[in-house]
């Protein structure tokens, strides 16, 4: 998701700098390892990556204040709605990061994750893209080690090609896939779900929304 570049936005995002962590203003290492410090409280972590708007993981986080979220989105001219969405709700158990993900690893110690969340990702269509693909088996690697013993990825797109090469890296992984679908509206929510910005208005246009569930043995 790309958005032309609003200049207001470098300013107007401190409004939310208690809970957003801003580019060029952190440094991963001060977090890594610290998130519930970060909190202030023991809780399982979930992440979103590629947060976008913050329409999913603000449904979640309202479902769910039992639990800490933090949503990590490339573009700051995106996250600004995110933490638009997240203030106006009054989240306190939100936390946002413009944040690269090809440099996981350096937020996140081993095991501190409890679930990843990838919610109509970059397809990254060209075959010589493949291994941007954040379901890519080398970016799997990186989720499996920081994953707790029971950590699991949920992965939705509406692009076929790209949720098959995603089954396919996931068996390469060594993965378990339950909860596969290939027309989730159709067949209804498995176990809970909830709808991102994108997913509402391609739906609405017929296009059928390809979700799974995967577990990291």
């Amino acid at each position: 998701m790309r958005l032309r570049r609003r200049p207001w936005i470098a300013d107007a995002i401190f409004d939310f700098k208690d809970f957003v962590f801003m580019k060029d203003t952190f440094d991963p290492a001060e977090l890594k390892g610290n998130w519930c410090k970060i909190f202030s409280r023991t809780a399982p972590l979930f992440v979103e990556l590629g947060t976008g708007k913050g329409g999913f993981i603000s449904q979640a986080a309202a479902m769910h204040p039992e639990i800490n979220f933090l949503g990590i989105e490339l573009q700051q001219d995106i996250i600004y709605y995110a933490a638009k969405k997240t203030s106006e709700a009054e989240l306190k158990n939100v936390r946002l990061a413009v944040f690269d993900i090809n440099s996981i690893e350096s937020l996140f110690n081993v095991d501190e994750v409890k679930r990843f969340y990838i919610n109509f990702c970059d397809p990254w269509p060209k075959k010589r893209h493949a291994k941007r693909r954040l379901t890519h088996v080398s970016f799997l690697e990186k989720y499996r080690r920081l994953l707790d013993a029971s950590g699991e990825l949920f992965f939705k797109t509406d692009n076929r090609p790209l949720f098959d090469f995603s089954l396919g890296q996931f068996n390469e992984a060594g993965c378990n896939v339950q909860a596969l679908t290939y027309n989730l509206h159709e067949e209804g929510c498995l176990r809970e779900d909830f709808v991102t910005e994108y997913e509402e208005k391609f739906s609405g246009f017929g296009e059928n929304i390809n979700r799974c569930e995967v577990i990291f043995p």
